[in-house]
């Protein structure tokens, strides 16, 4: 749903930038920067087109306010996550506990997404770990990180990179690991129509990306584990 946290408008542009810079930003043009309400009533007056394209009766009391739903739901809450002025704001805190050689993990993180090839659901989990610096990452923020880039048109791959990359920014950590569990509806509502396959991604920085190291063995245990 549209963001209820506090928002950090200029973290969320540094983060653009910075994953534009790294090759990571969903391809976008600078109609992102529109005001939402204009671009509700572009989409409003498109799906419109598409439902009579369809053959569907828009003047139809159940069928007439669909566009506007639509259009309301893709602006405020499943693509949200295009606009960086609704970026989640990201407190640190200083490392007083200092978790030296031991790495803070949060799992099940709710990841739910939209194809960007089909626009249907993407439903999965995440878990993150990372090995904290000077500061660290209040847990919620995690979430709250993972949240933002699932909502907008994804691919797995790449939203798992997003999401490694900005926890490394904010955090200044290059010690990070991110592990994404999905099922794509792309894949199980259409097509193969396989019910039961899921896409495992997973995007590591620092000492997690030594492939034979402990503690990747031990980010992986923990993640593939119930």
């Amino acid at each position: 749903m549209h963001p209820k946290y506090k928002l950090n408008a200029e973290l969320g542009w540094k983060v653009h930038d910075h994953l534009v810079k790294l090759g990571l930003e969903t391809p976008m043009t600078d109609q992102v920067k529109e005001d939402s309400e204009k671009k509700i009533a572009a989409i409003t007056d498109s799906f419109s087109d598409i439902m009579i394209e369809l053959g569907l009766d828009t003047t139809d009391d159940s069928l007439c306010d669909t566009p506007s739903r639509v259009a309301k739901m893709y602006v405020n809450e499943i693509f949200y996550g295009l606009d960086y002025n609704k970026f989640p704001k990201c407190t640190a805190i200083e490392n007083k506990m200092s978790h030296n050689g031991s790495f803070v993990l949060e799992k099940n993180i709710n990841v739910q997404s939209n194809c960007e090839h089909h626009f249907v659901v993407i439903d999965g989990l995440a878990t993150i770990a990372y090995l904290p610096g000077k500061k660290v990452l209040g847990l919620s923020k995690l979430n709250r990180i993972v949240q933002f880039f699932a909502k907008r048109p994804q691919v797995q791959e790449r939203l798992t990179e997003q999401i490694r990359a900005t926890i490394q920014y904010v955090a200044q950590t290059d010690d990070v690991a991110v592990y994404v569990d999905a099922k794509h509806w792309c894949v199980k509502s259409r097509g193969i129509q396989d019910q039961t396959s899921s896409t495992v991604t997973l995007s590591v920085g620092g000492v997690f990306a030594a492939e034979n190291s402990e503690i990747r063995k031990e980010f992986l245990n923990l993640a593939r584990s119930g």
